[in-house]
């Protein structure tokens, strides 16, 4: 979490194709981030979230992809560090 931004990764989420993915959600609006290069799968967050989640993507992208191959193997992922910490 960052700014008040709530971030979950759901390795199971089949809806989105397999894709390797984010959710990020504040004040009641959520939407769906790919990790391979930010883009929107699905729904919508204000514009300065946006960019904030956008940012937080590209800078800790490996992180993002390793985490992802934990996660479907069955191992404990690592925390990720928000951009205010």
């Amino acid at each position: 979490m960052f700014y008040g931004i709530l971030i979950r990764m759901f390795f199971y989420d089949t809806d989105k194709k397999n894709v390797l993915h984010i959710h990020a959600e504040y004040q009641g609006q959520t939407a769906v981030y790919a990790i391979q290069d930010g883009t929107i799968l699905a729904g919508a967050l204000p514009m300065k979230k946006h960019k904030l989640v956008g940012a937080w993507i590209e800078i800790h992208q490996d992180d993002l992809i390793a985490d992802w191959q934990l996660a479907i193997n069955g191992n404990k992922r690592f925390p990720i560090r928000g951009l205010d910490q």
